[in-house]
């Protein structure tokens, strides 16, 4: 009997499959839950596992250029994601009301989200790029840079600050897709972004043919050219696709109403990643004390560590569309165990990927680098944060589906406990007062993920977030 049911079952999974890597189910407020995750969370997986292998692939080539040239790399991204916290609140608030609209069936109510989203990010592309193009070696040496690393390496922060409509974009509009259940366009429009990436790194880094051999600064440019190339496409899809949204041209104009409602949600997000990522700010300016080869390390480290968080966070991202989606067709319990769900999914992902990082993390460092210094902290990197990915699993999916409810004050409060009340303090602590090294910084991570995670279950238990209004 079993021989007989399993073909049908692969069958089955392999039509599920192709459903969503096609997006021709976007219905997800009825039906099995478990079948509305696989749905979501397959092309947001695929999408952002596209996003983990570039920062990988990116990081392979510029580490055959010089240790300075990653770890240019490590403090730039360090402060663009901390300039960047701005638009992922507003992406945070876009999902939220997209997806609370698309579950109301109030399509039109959608798509004047969609574009006063999208104004309020060009706003704010417009405003870091002048900065960043202006002061890109201040900021380097705000950061710690060492004289060399930044004659090095300031073209590269000039021109991934400089051209940061691009990527901002890039990820905005994805924000607005995946809110009305379109996260199989996501995922193509960021196959062809990170394709183009990944194709075109080579050339502007070491001047194959006919391009200029750039050095690290070429790899900023390659990311301009191939996510702006993406972003025409993600607006061809808006005005001329087949997506859930599609918008006309009497779309284009301010709607003062709706951008204060998208501003008003947003603030929470972006206090929430600020709060996040300038503590990631800080943890990279107490590794520059060590040396540029332990802040290699720690860069290469980071960027595998992506490489598996980035699929965790799809389906993360599954939760909150699943969750502003059941709560615009009121049902929240509906909501809740799709929570739990995808939360046991997660934690089953990130653990096997834990067991991998333990036994394998010489071995997957030396891939990229084979300095004896670099090597030694990017494993004792990986290791010890691998030890909490279970948690770090639970954790994820319930942040994004506060923030998919609209409830971004939440996992504001619970980050500020978290990072700065608990994280800050105990790696300069560990650190730099009792000389850890390193490692000090590591056991902080780990052990603040964790904290973050207990708390954001206990809180989310409270059922709270279900009465929020978007």
């Amino acid at each position: 009997m079993t021989s007989q049911r399993q073909p049908l079952s692969i069958k089955k999974l392999f039509h599920y499959f192709i459903s969503a890597v096609t997006g021709k189910e976007t219905e997800f407020t009825s039906g099995s839950i478990r079948k509305a995750i696989f749905m979501l969370s397959i092309p947001m997986i695929l999408e952002m596992m596209m996003e983990s292998i570039f920062a990988i692939v990116d990081i392979a080539y510029v580490s055959q250029v010089s240790v300075n040239a990653v770890a240019t790399i490590g403090l730039t991204e360090s402060v663009v994601t901390l300039v960047y916290a701005v638009a992922i609140g507003l992406s945070i608030a876009a999902t939220a009301v997209v997806a609370r609209r698309v579950g109301e069936k109030d399509i039109q109510g959608a798509r004047n989200a969609a574009v006063q989203a999208i104004f309020l990010g060009v706003l704010i592309a417009l405003v870091v790029g002048i900065i960043g193009f202006s002061y890109h070696k201040e900021i380097l040496a705000l950061m710690g840079a060492e004289p060399d690393l930044i004659a090095e390496g300031a073209g590269y922060t000039k021109w991934l600050l400089g051209g940061n409509i691009t990527i901002l974009l890039l990820f905005l509009i994805n924000a607005i897709f995946r809110g009305a259940g379109d996260a199989s366009i996501a995922m193509w429009t960021l196959i062809l972004s990170n394709g183009l990436n990944i194709i075109l790194d080579p050339f502007f880094i070491f001047g194959w043919g006919p391009f200029p051999e750039l050095g690290v600064m070429g790899a900023a440019v390659a990311t301009n050219i191939g996510r702006g190339s993406a972003v025409l496409f993600q607006l061809g899809i808006l005005f001329f696709g087949w997506g859930k949204i599609k918008l006309v041209l009497k779309d284009i104009s301010v709607n003062i109403g709706v951008m204060l409602n998208l501003i008003k949600v947003s603030l929470g997000g972006i206090a929430q990643f600020l709060i996040g990522t300038s503590s990631w700010v800080f943890l990279m300016r107490i590794m520059s004390e060590f040396g540029s080869e332990v802040l290699a390390g720690y860069t290469i480290a980071i960027r595998v560590i992506l490489f598996t968080l980035m699929p965790s966070w799809g389906m993360s991202n599954a939760a909150a569309t699943l969750v502003g989606q059941n709560l615009g067709a009121n049902q929240p319990e509906r909501a809740e165990t799709s929570v739990w769900k995808t939360g046991k999914y997660n934690a089953i992902f990130m653990g096997i990927v834990s067991l991998a990082y333990l036994l394998f993390a010489e071995q997957i460092v030396g891939w990229f680098n084979t300095n004896p210094v670099v090597v030694k902290n990017g494993a004792l990197c990986l290791q010890i944060i691998a030890l909490g990915y279970i948690f770090y699993a639970y954790g994820m999916v319930v942040t994004q589906a506060f923030n998919g409810s609209g409830d971004t004050r939440t996992p504001t409060r619970l980050n500020l406990i978290a990072f700065w009340m608990f994280q800050l303090p105990m790696a300069y602590l560990l650190a730099l007062t009792f000389d850890f090294g390193a490692m000090g910084v590591f056991i902080a991570i780990t052990a603040a993920q964790v904290f973050l995670a207990i708390l954001s279950m206990i809180w989310f238990k409270k059922g709270r977030w279900k009465t929020i209004q978007v």
